[in-house]
């Protein structure tokens, strides 16, 4: 274990308090230490490290007792990590480099993906995010739910000049982790190369852009009513917290050394053809960075 937080977190239902208050244990671990091969990396990591300090210290010439002493546990701990205890073996994931998984990020859809072909510029298969999520789809309703009823009551409470107490719960965030284990095996069964995301700082215009796409498809030629449409519509969905869904992606992926790239998303097309012509794009621009 790297690290350990006790935090307590206070409930808003009625009953008995033990019932409704809770203590809660996160912990931070570095699962490369898992397997003989992941101790191994970290390591020759630590190890490379150590060695740096090392030489930069003996090259200061005068040394004193505490630098001498600081000199010798380092030492010591190079020692340690040669007598690392025994761990299970476990191969590091290998995956295709011609094979990418795109993964196109929407407000309906917070997430479709698509395994490409980068040879053949041609899609295998698709998963949407409710065959991503399967039995657990149903906690992705529930958070929209959530997040309109706490909407609402922030919006009560500023109108009213009270204190915004209202934050999203811990189930988008679970939610957020389902998703991304699920994208990360789907890549895994696939023997994926590499993970393909779009840039975070186009999230706003592509939203924007969806919206507008609905509202022009629902009520087309009467701008006022799209206006309207788009607003209501930006309620009853609302926005996906995309930066902690690619957190989690990227975290997932990092376990697996597997490769994530960043691509433009396009603002036009299905969510299906968004995530297969960002892994095609991907593939190509690797291509052209080779040449």
């Amino acid at each position: 274990m790297r690290s350990g937080r006790i935090a307590w977190q206070e409930g808003t239902e009625k009953g008995e308090l033990w019932n409704i208050h809770h203590l809660i244990l996160y912990c931070a671990v570095d699962t490369r230490l898992w397997t003989a091969e992941g101790t191994e990396q970290v390591r020759q990591e630590k190890a490379e490290d150590i060695a740096k300090t090392l030489t930069n210290m003996n090259k200061k010439g005068d040394i004193n007792d505490k630098q001498q002493a600081f000199i010798r546990r380092k030492q010591s701990t190079l020692a340690r990590l040669d007598n690392p205890f025994p761990r299970p073996s476990k191969p590091f994931y290998q995956g295709q480099p011609h094979i990418l998984v795109g993964v196109a990020l929407g407000l309906d859809k917070p997430a479709t993906v698509a395994v490409v072909d980068g040879l053949a510029s041609k899609e295998i298969t698709y998963r949407s995010v409710k065959q991503l999520l399967g039995d657990n789809y149903e906690l992705l309703n529930k958070q929209r739910q959530l997040k309109q009823r706490q909407s609402h009551q922030r919006h009560k409470a500023q109108s009213g000049g009270r204190f915004n107490q209202f934050r999203d719960s811990q189930l988008g965030e679970y939610v957020d982790r389902l998703l991304a284990k699920a994208i990360i095996a789907f890549a895994q069964t696939y023997h994926a190369g590499s993970i393909v995301l779009p840039k975070l700082g186009d999230m706003r215009e592509l939203v924007q852009s969806e919206v507008q796409a609905r509202a022009e498809q629902k009520i087309p030629g009467y701008l006022e009513g799209q206006k309207k449409y788009a607003k209501q519509y930006r309620v009853s969905i609302h926005q996906w917290s995309y930066g902690r869904l690619i957190d989690n992606i990227k975290a997932q992926a990092a376990k697996l050394n597997l490769v994530v790239e960043e691509c433009q998303q396009s603002i036009r097309g299905s969510p299906q053809e968004k995530a297969k012509e960002m892994a095609i794009s991907a593939y190509r621009d690797r291509s052209i960075s080779k040449t």
